[in-house]
């Protein structure tokens, strides 16, 4: 008997773009059609094993299974876990696929989800990894401008904030390099600038064009997007670098004054300063529809690695 290859998302880079593109037109036809889909995991479990804190990732992994008629079991932290008495990454993974039968896993070293899905039985989604990657939220990211934008190219996209250890923003430039006539504005301070591999290995061996600048209001009238980033206290080695870049980018109104009228405001969350309230109301702000749109592409998903029809 042959034994059946599993499935496993860990970067983004294992999707090819029709994927991604199938895996968008399943989240709308969700989003569309809900009841359809309301039992179509009945007697699955999703298992999150979460070693690092999150609220929205884990929170909309078991949202998207229960709305297909799942089950959900898992941990929102290491210390409520056997890896406080020492047990390795590889062993909770043996242990937890025999519980379930799909795996959302985020650890705080890079590399481990890669780890977990080489001693796995079941599928296994990495739902962030250090600073390196978070393909869930990038998936969240493409949805979310396909829908407000109605298309994933010929866009010119704004990243501003901590672009040096922001997972986000290094797998969304992985994933909108495959898609025709992306510019990206890369906006941060000099200490947090795009990491000389990611604009070598992604954005100028695919001949994307790209500008870097510290100031946000400089190309704001240019953008199609702007995807605003937290700067990361748990990224920092030193409190004080921390503290002096914390609040950096604050955007708010009088720095929209040149954006266009269809500008989309995106944010990963959770955000701190770095977005005013006062965006809130503003028609171009999408970061709380964001996160509801990462309930349905990881819906969509589930759906895929268990190849559930």
């Amino acid at each position: 008997m042959i034994k059946k290859e599993v499935k496993h998302l860990i970067d983004i880079k294992d999707l090819t773009v029709k994927e991604i593109d199938d895996l968008i037109k399943v989240a709308n036809d969700i989003i569309n059609n809900k009841e359809k889909y309301s039992n179509v995991c009945n007697g699955k479990i999703l298992a999150t094993l979460f070693f690092e804190p999150s609220t929205r990732t884990r929170l909309s992994f078991e949202s998207a299974m229960i709305r297909l008629g799942g089950n959900v079991l898992g941990f929102s932290e290491a210390s409520s876990s056997s890896v406080s008495k020492g047990e390795s990454v590889s062993d909770t993974i043996r242990v937890v696929g025999g519980y379930s039968d799909i795996i959302a896993m985020r650890h705080p070293k890079e590399g481990a989800p890669l780890v977990a899905c080489k001693n796995s039985t079941v599928p296994i989604i990495n739902a962030g990894d250090g600073g390196h990657n978070h393909p869930t939220q990038t998936l969240t990211d493409l949805l979310t401008i396909s829908s407000e934008k109605k298309r994933l190219d010929n866009l010119t996209i704004g990243l501003c904030g901590d672009l040096k250890f922001g997972r986000t923003v290094h797998s969304l430039i992985t994933a909108m390099s495959q898609y025709k006539k992306i510019k990206f504005i890369l906006i941060s301070p000099e200490e947090l600038k795009l990491p000389e591999y990611v604009k070598k290995e992604i954005l100028d061996k695919n001949n994307i064009e790209y500008i870097e600048t510290n100031d946000i209001e400089e190309y704001m009238s240019e953008l199609d997007i702007l995807y605003m980033t937290r700067v990361q206290k748990e990224r920092f080695f030193n409190e004080a670098d921390y503290i002096r870049l914390k609040d950096y980018y604050i955007l708010n109104k009088e720095k929209l004054k040149t954006a266009k009228k269809d500008l989309c405001i995106m944010h990963p969350l959770p955000r701190v300063n770095e977005i005013s309230t006062d965006i809130d109301s503003d028609s171009r702000a999408k970061y709380f529809k964001q996160a509801e749109y990462g309930v349905y592409i990881r819906m969509a998903l589930i759906l895929k690695l268990l190849e559930v029809k």
